[in-house]
């Protein structure tokens, strides 16, 4: 003989769910996010009206605990960006005269915005996993680099603007 599903209604929309089998003895919220979240708050003001636990968090001894931590560990909420760190820029290689090439040379575009590839999505998105980030700027000067690398291997010259200054790519 099969049981019949466990309904239950939920303590902040009062509508009527199943419990997690798992759970079926304690759970009381249903999985919708509000009800979750309403859950989560019920449950720490019980912790919190608990004998005992009322003031864990404050007092002297509390508060010089925080400042010393943050004292130790400046910094450690801000966000850190992969591409500060460790990053060299790569020089711009010259092209080898003596080294003659098969394939037609092209003039290379004045603005990055010129160029098509830069802005499909695909490639900015390979870009900003060799960078490691997905700033711009970031991605605007690793593309510049790899478009006079390319330049150069087909043999062109340098182009008549080499300025490296990062210009938004997408």
């Amino acid at each position: 003989m099969k049981r019949l599903p466990i309904r239950r209604k939920c303590r902040c929309c009062s509508k009527f769910f199943t419990p997690d089998p798992r759970t079926v003895d304690r759970q009381r919220y249903c999985s919708q996010p509000a009800c979750r979240h309403a859950s989560k708050q019920a449950s720490q003001q019980r912790w919190a009206h608990k004998y005992g636990n009322g003031d864990h968090f404050r007092g002297p001894d509390e508060v010089e605990r925080v400042q010393t931590w943050r004292r130790n560990h400046p910094g450690y909420w801000r966000k850190k960006t992969p591409s500060s760190q460790g990053t060299q820029p790569v020089a711009p290689q010259q092209a080898n005269p003596a080294q003659s090439s098969r394939n037609a040379t092209r003039a290379l575009p004045l603005a990055l915005q010129d160029d098509s590839l830069t802005k499909h999505p695909a490639f900015i998105g390979l870009l900003s996993m060799v960078t490691g980030s997905t700033l711009q700027e970031d991605i605007a000067t690793t593309a510049r680099q790899l478009l006079l690398r390319g330049h150069n291997i087909l043999g062109g010259g340098l182009p008549e603007t080499t300025s490296t200054t990062a210009e938004p790519c997408v």
